[in-house]
């Protein structure tokens, strides 16, 4: 009998609310109902999802089926597809279906235990554990053990909507035929199990602090008395951007991270950063009297489109005896770590005798030299001496080299050169990147999105993930794919309102390699 057949529930459609699907969960149970349970992302409801859901039916009486939520989504750049609303609108349109909600966790095991099904029911593809990058499928099978339930595992033909939305929508044609050569090298696994071999790699990450706010207005004209642009404030938000920023990434994938940054007393926002950074990212604040802790509010209409910037921050070098204080800390620690990743802006924080410390003493050295409006081409990767991992973008490899023309495949080696360095990685936006290995020369790894929201933070990113892989001594040309999946997911969120995940970025490799 199905659940139509019950006088106890009133039937106005099969899009529930969860709250109003527990309550008609636990009417059915009353009437001995058997309830299965299906949770998953339905992007591209294809023949697989069909014949799984159908299986699932035979399970039991009712089948109810929560859809995760739009940004709970994390299958890679331009998903999902389809929002929430119409993926939960294609399943309820399924004879078999009973009943469809939408979730409110990232996963399914709170869901269980609110709606305490009776069976779980997953597709064959997790039949084997190890095959779920982000390991949910251990939790949700506990959660359904806790409860009372079972979970069973659907024998029907499989399809991907993944494979299918990749091989149509949001990869670029150049990315397709670079991603067909590389899985002929490497599996989504070997990738994987390299990032996760990152976890015990000790990372100290020294650079600047930016607090970086967003404020949303809505043009509105010109003054008629005045030759200005009026607009109305509409809302505002603040991320913990520049070293941060680099150290929540790092911190994502490497258990023991260490960050080293200046605050400005004037106005140091220490409550706002040490609630914005990860609970494994240990920080020590430095003070300068003079100055804030540099922000930078840019002012964006409600496309995010950038309308102008302020800046709050005082490029000078630091005091003397601050310098001397964070010298002498960086000396009595640096020994420690694995890695030390440079994030330097060019805001006063790094002067030559913090440079001169990290080249003579870090283990591994992995640098930028950020060339951006505040400093104006002043702050160029040639004032470090040494490095073992270079990441700059197209701009300010040329402002180095002094060369506005001439090819990367030229520069790069005149830089790896001057710096002692034999791992470099350019990044180039639309273009993708470049990654060189000295002799063993370069690889070239095209963008692996064409859809962008915002560009703020995708170098920091790229950098921080992939410090630690060239730390480790990977393969250039994985580190490089490894950056763009990295910068890929970053361009899809807003600044850097949240640092890359491990599971988003473990299923987005998935999504490419399968």
């Amino acid at each position: 009998m199905k659940a139509e057949d019950c006088p106890k529930v009133k039937m106005d459609g099969k899009l529930k609310s969860l709250e109003e699907l527990t309550e008609i969960v636990q009417a059915l149970k009353e009437q001995d109902k058997k309830i299965v349970h299906c949770h998953g992302v339905f992007d591209l409801l294809h023949p697989g999802h069909i014949r799984h859901l159908k299986a699932a039916s035979r399970e039991g009486d009712v089948l109810i089926v929560t859809v995760t939520l739009d940004r709970f989504v994390n299958k890679g750049s331009g998903r999902p597809v389809f929002n929430e609303e119409l993926r939960a609108e294609s399943i309820a349109a399924l004879h078999c279906v009973d009943f469809v909600a939408i979730n409110e966790w990232p996963t399914a095991v709170e869901t269980i235990k609110k709606l305490k099904p009776d069976v779980y029911v997953k597709g064959s593809d997790y039949i084997h554990r190890e095959n779920d990058p982000t390991g949910g499928i251990y939790e949700e099978e506990e959660a359904i053990w806790s409860i009372g339930g079972r979970i069973h595992f659907t024998n029907e033909l499989s399809f991907s909507s993944t494979e299918l939305l990749n091989g149509n929508f949001s990869i670029p044609k150049q990315a397709q035929k670079f991603l067909e050569q590389f899985r002929s090298i490497y599996s989504a696994d070997d990738v994987i199990q390299r990032l996760r071999e990152l976890a015990k790699t000790k990372v100290l990450v020294i650079g600047d602090a930016i607090i970086d706010e967003y404020h949303y207005c809505e043009p509105m004209g010109k003054s008629p008395k005045e030759s200005i642009m009026t607009t109305r404030y509409l809302r505002e938000e603040a991320f913990a951007g520049g070293a941060l920023a680099a150290a929540n990434h790092a911190a994502g994938f490497c258990e023991c991270v260490h960050l080293i940054t200046c605050l400005g007393a004037e106005s140091s926002q220490e409550g706002f950063i040490r609630s914005h950074l990860r609970s494994n990212v240990k920080a020590k604040f430095f003070y300068r009297e003079d100055a804030p802790t540099p922000t930078k509010r840019r002012y964006i209409d409600p496309f995010l489109a950038k309308i102008f910037a302020v800046y709050y921050l005082n490029n000078s070098d630091l005091p003397l005896a601050i310098e001397n204080e964070v010298c002498q800390y960086i000396e009595a620690n640096v020994g420690e770590y694995d890695l030390v990743v440079v994030t330097d802006f060019g805001h006063g924080f790094i002067g030559s005798r913090i440079i001169d410390l990290v080249c003579n003493k870090a283990r591994f050295l992995a640098v930028t030299a950020q060339t951006n409006s505040a400093n104006i081409g002043f702050n160029q990767i040639t004032k470090y001496p040494r490095a073992d991992y270079i990441c700059l973008d197209g701009l300010e490899l040329r402002l180095a080299c002094h060369d506005k023309c001439g090819e990367f495949e030229k520069l790069v080696p005149r830089i790896g050169q001057l710096l002692e360095c034999n791992n470099i990685a350019v990044t180039r936006g639309n273009d993708g990147s470049l990654t060189y290995l000295g002799q063993g020369g370069f690889f070239e790894v095209p963008a692996l999105t064409d859809k962008v929201v915002d560009r703020l933070g995708a170098g920091d990113a790229y950098l921080a993930i992939t410090a630690p892989c060239a730390a480790k001594g990977y393969p250039m040309d994985m580190v490089g794919f490894i950056g763009n999946a990295v910068g890929a997911l970053q361009v899809q969120g807003i600044g850097n309102k949240e640092p890359v995940a491990a599971p988003a970025l473990f299923k987005f490799i998935k999504a490419l390699l399968k």
